[in-house]
């Protein structure tokens, strides 16, 4: 028996189904971009961090990080590649720091 998941969004715009799906992929989309590379190559979800500002820091700080290895075009590594790279080789950490 397949299982259906039904999501309701609240919206102000007009019902309109074209309109509604456009708006729902772009938040997906966002989600897919974002989110997953930080859950993924950044183990966000793992995090333990809970006490006081500490997770709002730890998800600037991640950002932050997230923003300069997508910036760097040199070269075409994964996101966990260029992270590691970023961890063992000083030169590539100064090269991030410097775009």
């Amino acid at each position: 028996m397949p299982l259906f998941i039904a999501t309701t969004f609240l919206a102000s715009l007009p019902s309109n189904a074209t309109v509604s799906a456009g708006a729902v992929r772009t938040h997906w989309s966002i989600e897919n971009s974002l989110h997953w590379v930080l859950h993924v190559s950044f183990h966000e979800d793992t995090s333990c961090i809970r006490k006081d500002n500490s997770p709002e820091n730890m998800a600037m700080l991640r950002h932050f990080a997230l923003n300069l290895l997508s910036r760097d075009k040199s070269s075409k590594f994964s996101m966990r590649a260029k992270r590691n790279k970023a961890a063992w080789d000083l030169a590539y950490l100064k090269h991030l720091l410097n775009l």
